[in-house]
């Protein structure tokens, strides 16, 4: 039985008994969706997802290139490991610094 996360992603093929899995557990997905890359992974269920973003800068009326870094809680079903692309989605706060979930991993 697949369970309904809100979004529509692939479900893992894995199962797991983390009961923080938006799949297997009881931890309701919310608010604001992000896709990035996994830069460290060596936390106990715990990844690193940085991406990139553009800031403008008026008083030279250019672009800068910078990069925003949180904290997810990695489910043993999905695992992803240090290079992955995924895509994370808010949830309510599981420690000090995890406030968001790994929902797919893309490539």
């Amino acid at each position: 039985m697949k369970k309904n996360i809100g979004i529509d992603v692939k479900e893992p093929k894995a199962k797991c008994k983390d009961i923080n899995c938006p799949y297997h557990g009881k931890l309701s997905l919310r608010g604001r969706t992000f896709v990035g890359t996994v830069k460290a992974a060596k936390a106990h269920k715990t990844a690193t997802i940085e991406w990139d973003r553009i800031k403008y800068i008026r008083k030279y009326e250019r672009y800068e290139k910078r990069k925003s870094a949180v904290k997810a809680h990695n489910p043993e079903c999905i695992n992803a490991k240090a290079g992955d692309k995924v895509k994370i989605m808010e949830c309510r706060p599981l420690s000090k610094t995890k406030k968001f979930v790994i929902v797919e991993v893309m490539k």
